[in-house]
């Protein structure tokens, strides 16, 4: 008989799994040619641990004196437990698994769950639920699960199984009976972990509504026991804000931390909520984080939140409590040491990133390390160029291997070349690096033009920027740049129609609105106009210390010197930067109060003395701090 090569190949690993169980099936007596009838199987040997302490001690104790014995055997391999699997369940889940490969899930899904049903086995019920769940069979895959369940109703992996085909399937409502048996199953140690997970999962649900419904209804029992409450009214919380109930989230957090004063979990949703912007949010962090048992990571992501919101000093200031408190710990140092050299506080971001490396170079090689290991030679290399130590900068570079960093890292060297009057050298170096994609291509002309601003060679930026532009005329960042340097050049009508352009492009843009108005306070031309522009910079970016700063620049060219004070100096006290400093220091000098004009000078003066609108100030008003 001629066989369709699909059968033909059942046919053959068939005869090879009967003929495989047949021969594990002789006794070995038989196989040495003995007539005898086969024993009755043995039971299983204890393991070594189980035996008697004499028996132990009897195997450990030496042999008696005499000629050498051999040498020991091989202790033989511990025996294995007996599968539940006949030859012919055996022969069954391969042809499932035959079949599965020919093409036909189906089949192989309905041969594999029917042997799992009559083995009672758990490995089985999982590999028949992997077979529908990769043909996108959601009925089938949540039948194998249950199937299991009703095999093994003590199996927690197979109850597990049903919720999340549930959850995805978004048959929530079904999921409220096994969620709450889960929850009742699980030991009390447990259960935190077990209803962050409840959040994540129901997170993800397509009715997100219906998602926080279920899992509240489920938690019922665990808010009124003391020791689940806080991590029970967390993962309510996840899911409310998951489901676009922000007010519902805040109010899960504050019965989280009421419950619990101590507990992280939620601290770390009043973190999600303060990343939502909730106003209340960042209370319930600090609340949280005056007691001495809180967690680290809270401290370090709401050290990452104020970081992200531009509250710089805030967020030196959470990291010098972590770094303090947890010495061992290497991310604050990271952070703590960008942050420092952001602000051009050199010598500390030294001390500070090269903690982070020594803390480590012994962890295992990730890619995140790597990551991480870049920045931080990045900001040596910064503080270095900074100081004019060229070799050094050029020594921290040369440790990036990271192929992905290659452009950041061929740029920076460009810098430094260009920094050392090599400015040709520099461009050539950016104009040799491969550009196969239009963002490289991008990087490219936008690295050149710094080089080229930074030389203050301002014509040909604004050329390269135009040319640029022209190729990508929706580009909202050339236009942006190409504005700032027509003002170099004192073309302020190109200047003002280039930003004007940009607004009308992008009317959520709060840098041209803010740039039109502070060059027209600047020069003291169109002030209401230029105070309008900048109010409007407010509303879109309220927390941005240097649009304050140029609200305030504007309050002081109207008259308005203590009001320009006032924002001035809470701008400077969020970012002290040399330029926000200048302004400061103006308005405090022509208001009388020169001695607090020449403290802000002084520690303008040593975080960035080159500063161009710092020197144009002191040289015009005739100062030296």
């Amino acid at each position: 008989m001629t066989f369709p090569p699909r059968r033909l190949r059942l046919a053959a690993v068939a005869l090879l799994a009967l003929s495989a169980c047949a021969c594990a099936s002789l006794d070995p007596s038989a196989q040495s040619g003995s007539s005898a009838s086969p024993a009755p199987p043995a039971a299983a040997a204890p393991a070594a641990s189980a035996r008697p302490a004499a028996q132990q001690q009897a195997v450990a104790a030496p042999a008696p004196q005499g000629p050498p014995a051999a040498p020991p055997a091989k202790p033989a391999d511990p025996e294995a437990v007996p599968s539940a699997m006949t030859a012919q369940v055996f022969y069954e889940v391969l042809v499932g698994e035959l079949t599965l490969r020919s093409g036909d899930p189906g089949a192989g899904y309905a041969l594999v769950l029917d042997s799992a049903k009559r083995t009672r086995d758990p490995q089985l019920f999982q590999r028949a639920t992997e077979i529908a769940l990769q043909s996108r069979s959601g009925d089938a895959a949540l039948m194998a699960a249950r199937a299991w369940k009703q095999a093994l109703p003590d199996s927690r992996d197979a109850r597990r199984l049903e919720l999340q085909i549930l959850i995805a399937m978004n048959r929530l409502a079904e999921t409220a009976e096994p969620l709450r048996t889960e929850i009742a199953a699980t030991p009390q140690v447990e259960k935190p972990v077990l209803m962050n997970v409840i959040a994540r999962n129901y997170s993800r649900a397509t009715d997100k509504k219906l998602a926080a419904s279920v899992v509240e209804q489920a938690l019922s029992d665990e808010l009124k026991a003391p020791a689940t409450a806080a991590p029970a009214w967390a993962a309510i919380g996840r899911v409310r804000l998951a489901a676009g109930d922000s007010a519902g989230a805040m109010d899960a957090a504050k019965k989280g931390l009421q419950a619990d004063a101590t507990a992280e979990a939620p601290a770390v949703l009043a973190l999600e909520l303060m990343d939502a912007n909730q106003a209340d949010a960042e209370g319930l962090i600090k609340a949280y984080l005056d007691n001495p048992k809180a967690s680290p990571e809270v401290r370090m992501g709401y050290a990452r939140e104020l970081a992200q919101d531009r509250r710089y000093a805030e967020s030196s200031a959470q990291l010098t409590i972590l770094t303090r408190q947890q010495p061992e710990l290497p991310e604050p140092w990271l952070l703590l040491g960008t942050l420092q050299a952001q602000a051009k506080q050199d010598a500390a971001a030294d001390t500070s990133v090269k903690r982070y490396i020594s803390l480590v170079e012994k962890q295992a090689d990730t890619d995140e390390r790597g990551r991480a290991l870049t920045q931080a030679y990045f900001v040596l290399a910064q503080t270095a160029e900074r100081r004019k130590d060229f070799p050094a900068a050029e020594a921290w570079l040369a440790k990036i291997d990271n192929p992905e960093d290659l452009y950041a890292t061929q740029l920076r060297r460009a810098a430094l070349l260009a920094r050392q009057d090599k400015l040709a050298e520099g461009r050539e170096l950016i104009r040799a690096l491969p550009a196969t994609t239009a963002d490289q291509r991008r990087q490219k002309q936008l690295a050149e033009v710094q080089l080229l601003r930074d030389a203050k060679r301002y014509q040909e930026a604004y050329d390269l920027l135009a040319q640029a532009s022209a190729a990508a005329p929706e580009d909202g960042d050339l236009i942006y740049d190409q504005a700032m340097v027509a003002e170099k050049l004192n073309r302020m009508d190109d200047m003002e129609r280039l930003l004007r352009r940009l607004i009308v492009m992008k009317p959520d843009n709060q840098n041209a609105y803010n740039a039109l108005g502070y060059s027209l306070a600047d020069r003291k031309v169109r002030l209401d106009e230029a105070k309008t522009l900048i109010q409007k910079a407010v509303q879109l970016a309220p927390d941005d210390p240097f649009i304050a700063d140029s609200l305030g620049w504007v309050e002081f060219r109207m008259g308005n010197n203590q009001e320009a004070t006032r924002i001035l100096e809470a701008a400077y006290k969020q970012r002290p930067d040399p330029e926000i400093a200048a302004h400061l220091g103006e308005v405090l000098w022509s208001s009388g109060q020169r001695d607090r004009a020449m403290v802000v000078w002084k520690e303008a003066v040593k975080a960035d003395a080159e500063n161009e609108t710092l020197q144009e100030t002191l040289k015009r008003l005739r100062v030296k701090p």
